[in-house]
């Protein structure tokens, strides 16, 4: 198992990513510069948080004409693993790795903030060690967040198990007033039709150490973990 960061101009929490990753989880990790081709032979790639070239036209519009998405396309397309973080989700929505679109927040402000989610799927390859019925505290941070697609397919990848995690309240009631960016269904994370390639708007990297107070965040991790040994 070998990680993959891959950083684009204005990438801001790649050092976040690779910290997780190399430090606490002592797991090998690497950063990969978006103008190389070479995934150095990661077999887990992340896209990081960040403003990818400055969030220009629309986020992540641009980074996905980055020399090495081509090759992050290839690796996902061959059923290799893909996770992306916030400007990493909307890289992979632009790229259609994966299905809908970030949108501009209802209130059209920039939102940094702890919030909860809940994963609606506990059964992939990101979601498979966080407990059933757990409210995780995450924190967010962007201005474009809020998913959208259209209503048959919401309908057909909640149907297919596509939908990884909705906002909720601290008790893990998902409500109105705990969508802090107006997502269709409360939705925060998602994943593609053959469960490889993920996407989520919190940051599981900022919530991963005792430090910061806060470590709901691992669980992601310790499932991606998890789901290596499974495979074995």
């Amino acid at each position: 198992m070998k990680f993959g960061v891959v950083v684009f101009p204005g990438s801001n929490c790649d050092e976040d990513m690779v910290y997780v990753l190399k430090e606490i989880f002592k797991k090998e990790t690497v950063k990969l510069w978006h103008k190389n081709t070479d995934l150095e032979g990661c077999t887990h790639i992340i896209l990081p948080g960040g403003f990818s070239y400055g969030d220009y036209l629309r986020s992540g519009a641009i980074a996905r004409f980055s020399p090495i998405m081509q090759s992050v396309m290839e690796h996902a397309n061959k059923g290799g693993f893909v996770f992306g973080v916030c400007n990493g989700f909307q890289i992979l929505c632009e790229s259609g790795l994966l299905p809908g679109a970030l949108l501009h927040n209802n209130t059209r402000k920039f939102i940094c903030k702890n919030v909860f989610i809940k994963a609606a799927n506990t059964d992939t390859a990101v979601t498979n060690a966080v407990p059933k019925e757990k409210a995780l505290k995450i924190p967010i941070a962007h201005g474009e967040g809020k998913y959208f697609i259209e209503s048959e397919s919401l309908k057909k990848m909640t149907a297919n198990g596509q939908i990884l995690f909705r906002y909720c309240d601290e008790s893990g009631n998902i409500t109105e007033e705990s969508n802090p960016n107006g997502a269709i269904e409360n939705i925060a994370g998602v994943c593609n039709v053959t469960k490889n390639v993920f996407g989520m708007m919190p940051h599981p990297e900022r919530a991963s150490d005792a430090e910061l107070f806060n470590s709901d965040g691992k669980f992601l991790f310790e499932s991606i973990l998890r789901s290596e040994l499974v495979s074995k």
